[in-house]
């Protein structure tokens, strides 16, 4: 019996090749699409398709429908594209190859396609127009900015205007005063974006609240959020301030009251910078919206235009060409320094800011804020473009009017003084915090308080900006300050009568003297003779305070304040 390669003991090798014809089936042909065979219904449904798209992604990425908006651009070409891509299911296309692609798109879909082509030809002559190369001028323009004198216009601050903490040390604080109230911490969380503002004549930081987590904001969203913190950077004190009604609008809700969300569907053409929380004089918690204008081309020179403010309880919403006075942040220090930059690389031309830099200058790396009568001033270093550690100036600039004045003052920058204090105090290991610029003495100093490593303000230090070898430290402000003013006097920087600033003196008898244990310093309380005021005078600080007894003639020289126990700085006899 012959032996077929096809079948050994029952079984057939598949792919054996037994030389008999194929018994393969040919592949079945694709079946077509059914296609809506009324041409109005394929677009009404085309349409209809392409707008419910849109509505989920503009309710979701809430694009600004302006043509200076990037998003924009994203958004009409995504509609471009949903469009097409339906086409080709409700026609019944099912074409082969990018050729037949290409024209199916160019037959039913002209509209969209055109659409998208204007617009990119439009973002690239926009983008052209608005190039830096183009439009150096325009750009170092941005910014209008005056020269000033320090010393004259930048006057001694007092100790209750200074702010003490840094955003970090305010964060815990604020963190810990929640966990100190056992009816919030389980629900709430606070919002690590910490706002600087004067509230009241003083300098603080305040922060809203949000909500723990989904669950949380399930049961209490009908009440809201029902306060927010404030910190006084002064005095370090922090305070819950629990509203009436509380707040239903910030940037951590969801759906309709979602701050982003809820300036969207009120302003549809607007751009906005990132808001920030403030309250008004009456404790009323705002959402400031700073409106953004593109002033050159099509996406250039990026500018404010007013503010959107918003009630964060209500919801009330107004727009504002001139913010109210108690708004403090319209300008950001981050535009700010972007304009400085543009304004110190461009206004010697673009080609100057790259072959010969003649007078090309940039802002330092880092900023901070002082609170100078009724505003906040934003400060920057500016150094040269040569990388060098030396500042050649400072800027200060209002965050409110966007008033900028350049203060010319050749000296360390802001990281080689902190590297000084932090030297000074090596053996601690304490670390300074981004510096302030103040006027001590009519010289532009640094001021740092000087941090353990658990973040808690130890100490102070003050490095004259010109001779940053110059640095004093001390346990309080007082202290610092008079260790400064007195090395200034010893490299005759300063007269020798220049007094400590926001000071006040009181002169006569001692009716009584107390003292008690304080942080483990003895501090003394002296009353004077036809005054119920104490003053309170630490040892440490002044040792004659030990040997002063009831009648003694003196001189208290003390900060003014409220109460009936004010802050003591100085104690002298008299002759």
């Amino acid at each position: 019996m012959g032996f077929s390669g096809s079948d050994a003991g029952g079984f057939r090798w598949e792919g054996f090749d037994s030389g008999a014809p194929s018994q393969q089936k040919p592949p079945k042909p694709k079946k077509p699409r059914k296609q809506i065979k009324s041409p109005a219904a394929r677009v009404l449904t085309n349409i209809a398709v392409t707008l419910a798209a849109g509505f989920l992604y503009f309710y979701f990425e809430l694009p600004a429908l302006n043509l200076q908006s990037p998003d924009f651009y994203t958004f009409v070409l995504l509609l471009c594209a949903v469009y097409c891509i339906c086409a080709v299911f409700t026609s019944g296309f099912r074409g082969q190859g990018a050729g037949e692609y290409f024209k199916f798109v160019k037959k039913q879909c002209k509209i969209p396609v055109f659409l998208a082509v204007g617009l990119l030809a439009l973002a690239l002559v926009g983008t052209l127009a608005g190039s830096v190369i183009f439009r150096a001028k325009s750009y170092s323009q941005l910014l209008a900015i005056e020269v000033g004198d320090f010393a004259a216009e930048v006057d001694e601050i007092s100790y209750n205007q200074i702010p003490m903490l840094d955003k970090d040390s305010a964060e815990r604080l604020g963190d810990r005063k929640l966990g100190e109230l056992s009816d919030m911490v389980s629900q709430f969380e606070v919002v690590d974006d910490y706002t600087q503002i004067n509230y009241k004549g003083r300098p603080v930081r305040v922060a809203t609240l949000m909500y723990a987590d989904l669950v949380k904001w399930f049961t209490n969203r009908g009440d809201g959020l029902p306060a927010y913190i404030l910190i006084d950077m002064v005095t370090q004190s922090v305070e819950l301030v629990r509203l009436e009604e509380g707040i239903k609008y910030t940037n951590a809700e969801h759906f309709s009251r979602n701050l982003y969300r809820h300036l969207r569907f009120h302003f549809p053409t607007y751009m906005f910078s990132t808001p920030v929380m403030e309250v008004n004089e009456e404790g009323v918690p705002y959402w400031i919206c700073p409106r953004l204008v593109k002033t050159i081309g099509l996406f250039g020179g990026v500018d404010v235009s007013g503010a959107v403010l918003v009630n964060a309880i209500t919801g009330e919403c107004q727009y504002y060409e001139e913010v109210p006075s108690w708004v403090d942040n319209l300008y950001s220090a981050s535009l700010i320094m972007q304009q400085y930059d543009y304004y110190g690389m461009y206004h010697n031309g673009f080609f100057n800011s790259i072959f010969g830099q003649r007078d090309v200058t940039v802002t330092t790396e880092g900023y901070n804020y002082l609170a100078l009568g009724d505003d906040v001033w934003a400060y920057t270093g500016i150094t040269s473009t040569g990388g060098d550690q030396s500042n050649i100036g400072f800027l200060l600039t209002n965050q409110r009017t966007k008033e900028s004045k350049y203060y010319s003052c050749a000296g360390a920058t802001e990281y080689s003084a902190m590297a000084s204090a932090n030297g000074e105090l090596q053996n601690l290991r304490y670390q300074a915090t981004f510096p302030l610029l103040l006027n001590v003495g009519g010289q532009p100093t640094y001021f740092m308080a000087m941090k353990d490593a658990a973040e808690l303000v130890k100490k102070y230090a003050m490095v004259n900006v010109q001779q940053y070898q110059i640095v004093s430290t001390g346990d309080t402000v007082a202290q610092c300050e008079q260790n400064y003013l007195a090395m200034l006097g010893q490299n005759g920087l300063v007269d020798g009568d220049v007094g400590l600033s926001g000071t006040e003196t009181a002169e006569g008898a001692i009716a009584e003297i107390r003292s008690a244990v304080l942080d483990g310093n003895t501090v003394y309380f002296i009353r004077l003779v036809g005054s119920d005021l104490f003053y309170s005078i630490s040892a440490v600080d002044q040792p004659l305070a030990v040997i002063l007894n009831d009648g003694d003639q003196v001189t208290v020289t003390y900060r003014p304040g409220e109460g009936s126990i004010l802050d003591g700085v100085e104690v002298a006899l008299r002759p």
